[in-house]
């Protein structure tokens, strides 16, 4: 990774859409849901741009991690297949770049209303009065509990011997020769051996 001191060209790169598009897949490549349509990985791709543009190590960290994808790729890592594409992101799985990519995308693409949609979130229910009375308890797929036994019936024993406490075995008191430390009881304030 250049210092932006040293190149003071790259403080200024602009993030072209076709910079965006190779973004867009690298967000495919390594946040893979089929379900997910391209808009949340576009607006996670337009998040990462923005804070890029707002910072500029982050901003080189970037332009040069899409131009080291695209030579990993022998030319344009958009037009790899889905395999190479991730065999090249597990080489730079450890740069600058993908952790900047990673920790924005894990923050905004689950964080986008129509991917919460789509996996079957409900979303936050504080602003809502909480999950209690929302269907929390719904479960649909489990049978309905029995809450009454017929008469003659009894109710099988769960857990016989809940109710007995153990007791410690018997401590052995030992002299002890060395000058380390061992069983210490405390009798106001005082310690002894």
């Amino acid at each position: 990774m250049v210092f932006p001191a040293k190149y003071p060209s790259l403080n200024a790169t602009q993030m072209t859409e076709e910079a965006r598009q190779a973004l867009i897949r690298v967000l495919r490549i390594a946040f893979p849901h089929p379900q997910f349509s391209d808009g949340p990985y576009e607006r996670t791709a337009d998040t990462i741009l923005k804070e890029a543009e707002e910072e500029t190590w982050f901003r080189v960290a970037l332009t040069q991690g899409l131009l080291s994808l695209n030579h990993l790729a022998g030319g344009d890592f958009r037009e790899v297949d889905s395999d190479e594409a991730l065999r090249i992101l597990r080489r730079v799985d450890g740069t600058e770049f993908f952790g900047f990519v990673r920790r924005t995308a894990v923050l905004n693409l689950y964080d986008d209303a129509e991917v919460w949609e789509a996996v079957g979130y409900e979303g936050p229910s504080f602003d809502r009065g909480g999950y209690l009375h929302r269907g929390f308890d719904d479960l649909d797929w489990l049978p309905d509990p029995r809450i009454e036994y017929p008469e003659g019936e009894q109710m099988p024993d769960i857990a016989p011997h809940a109710l007995e406490v153990p007791r410690p075995a018997a401590e052995e008191r030992r002299v002890d020769s060395t000058n380390q430390p061992g069983t210490t009881s405390s009798d106001m304030e005082e310690v002894k051996k």
